[in-house]
């Protein structure tokens, strides 16, 4: 859900343009006028000048049938920009892009911001399920591989601040506990890599490996993933497998440090 406008901030008009952009990205293709007021807080004559002043700006606009709104494709080149312009992207785009082709799974990079990891980009392999991954979704840190990664730029202390205990469950593999979140991200450090099975979807499977920038900080993380017969299975033959994907990734993320400037 879109996080609703405030009365706080030096000027509203904006934060309250802001909350209707962020209202269009809930997860529905397109919304009332009605959908957009109950998502932001704010009124429906309020919420329809914004959507109509944001419609002759390009930012949105309403399809002359059902008079439903939808994010325009006038905001597209600002998104690309930013993306574009973002370092991690920049260094890790076209790693990613051979790391997905060579492996044949999906390959995605991803940054914290605040208590979720967002998507920086993303490819599919040929042994992937499809993925509906894009840049700018958003996941949580604590039951994705690329998640624990982040975390461990944090203590103990300051991940049970982030992330209010119990973990939220999305499948009954999920770790729930901080005390057990503890003990993993103990062993990414230890090892270099994270592995999740089934922690945030059913029948998938993820391996990752940080990426650290000029100072040593851990500023984003890497990730390949499909179904778990291929990453989280330990049938014959799937851990010698595993290895070798693990090797592959994190590899490419010390490429991707690199280029960062890390050691």
């Amino acid at each position: 859900m879109a996080t609703r406008a405030t009365d706080a901030g030096t000027n509203q008009s904006v934060e309250r343009a802001v909350s209707v952009l962020r209202a269009l990205d809930s997860g529905r293709a397109e919304l009332r006028v009605s959908d957009v007021a109950e998502l932001t807080g704010l009124g429906s004559s309020t919420t329809s000048r914004l959507l109509s002043t944001l419609e002759r700006l390009d930012m949105v606009e309403r399809d002359p049938v059902s008079n439903l709104y939808r994010l325009s494709l006038g905001i597209l080149p600002l998104a690309t920009t930013a993306a574009n312009r973002h370092p991690v992207h920049r260094a890790a785009r076209m790693v990613l892009q051979n790391l997905a082709a060579r492996t044949g799974l999906g390959a995605n990079v991803a940054i914290r911001r605040g208590t979720e990891l967002m998507f920086l980009c993303n490819f599919e392999g040929t042994r992937a399920p499809k993925s509906y991954t894009q840049a700018g979704h958003t996941a949580p840190l604590h039951a994705t591989s690329i998640g624990k990664c982040l975390l461990t730029g944090l203590t103990p202390k300051e991940r049970r601040r982030l992330l209010p205990e119990p973990l939220a469950a999305h499948t009954d593999y999920t770790t729930t506990s901080h005390d057990l979140l503890d003990t993993e991200i103990d062993s990414v450090r230890r090892s270099g890599y994270a592995i999740e099975a089934e922690e945030r979807a059913l029948g998938r499977a993820s391996l990752a490996a940080p990426v650290r920038d000029a100072s040593g900080d851990v500023v984003a993380a890497i990730s390949l993933w499909g179904p778990t017969s291929l990453l989280g299975d330990h049938s014959a033959g799937a851990d010698g497998q595993r290895q070798t994907l693990t090797r592959e990734v994190i590899e490419a993320a010390d490429a991707i440090s690199q280029a960062l400037g890390a050691l």
